[in-house]
């Protein structure tokens, strides 16, 4: 737990005991399932898949986790609910559409930059990972373990983002990414930092 941040803020009755236990169950999922794909010499998950859904699936697992270790918050029931978590029996059947009450929990390979599809004012955690990619074997860059290298949150309102444009002729998804009022936020809170690493 020495690289926990006990003191930091954390909402909802969840503490950073629930986080770590969340955590070390990714932990010990992705390393399950890498042994099975191995021994049927499939490549590992985080090299078969795009990033950004290996990204996605972290963000998933710590939602249906999260809930397990901390009976105050639930997994939002509602098909693409707006945040990932919320209060434990505020809301009928813990299904919402759109609240600005809970967590909206994200996965990224990224220490800043941090983007969602809308301003948001929400409570909002970030784990900040580094896991192999799948270009990684051309590269030359040899398999290692996934690890967090840090998890961050606060609660940001919607003038902490700024909205990412797009030029005329591109496809990408018109998102907001967290501006630098809102990074502020949220590395000043850290809740784990890899003792390694250096933000």
């Amino acid at each position: 737990m020495e690289s926990f941040d006990l003191a930091a803020t954390m909402p909802y009755g969840v503490t950073i005991e629930h986080l770590c236990g969340a955590m070390n169950e990714f932990i010990d999922f992705v390393g399950f399932i890498n042994q099975q794909l191995h021994d049927r010499r499939i490549p590992r998950l985080e090299t078969m898949l795009m990033p950004a859904t290996f990204s996605s699936i972290i963000g998933e697992f710590m939602v249906s986790t999260i809930p397990k270790h901390c009976p105050t918050i639930a997994k939002n029931g509602y098909h693409n609910g707006h945040p990932d978590l919320i209060p434990k029996g505020m809301f009928p059947n813990d299904t919402v559409q759109y609240t600005q009450e809970g967590i909206e929990v994200k996965g990224s390979r990224y220490h800043r930059g941090w983007q969602g599809h809308n301003p948001e004012s929400v409570w909002l955690m970030v784990f900040y990972f580094a896991s192999n990619r799948p270009d990684d074997k051309k590269k030359g860059i040899q398999p290692f373990p996934f690890h967090y290298l840090g998890v961050f949150g606060a609660r940001l309102e919607k003038t902490d983002w700024t909205f990412s444009d797009r030029s005329a002729t591109s496809r990408r998804t018109i998102t907001a990414a967290i501006n630098p009022s809102g990074y502020g936020k949220m590395v000043s809170n850290w809740l784990y930092r890899n003792p390694g690493p250096k933000l």
